[in-house]
């Protein structure tokens, strides 16, 4: 494993200390993508405060997750069921 390092991110014009192994570049990428995700939170919900936002942007994340994991498990199952027809 790699040795844990801090990678320095900034999101809502907050600065966080990560201590993390993943790549730093990887890391970046990832609050980059959560910055737009609080961005499109924040023009959906103005009024709201920085944690409320933050909920927000985890809630509609996690959202997503759980979509194409069911996404993926409905394409898995039409394929096992497509290839059990196809050895038929």
């Amino acid at each position: 494993m790699a040795e844990p390092r801090v990678v320095q991110i900034e999101v809502h014009g907050q600065k966080y200390p990560i201590r993390t192994e993943l790549d730093p570049r990887y890391v970046e990428e990832l609050a980059g993508f959560v910055e737009s995700r609080m961005a499109l939170a924040s023009k959906a919900s103005p009024s709201s405060d920085a944690v409320g936002l933050a909920i927000l942007t985890a809630l509609n994340i996690a959202d997503e997750l759980f979509r194409s994991r069911t996404h993926q498990t409905s394409n898995s199952s039409t394929l096992a069921e497509r290839t059990a027809a196809l050895e038929r």
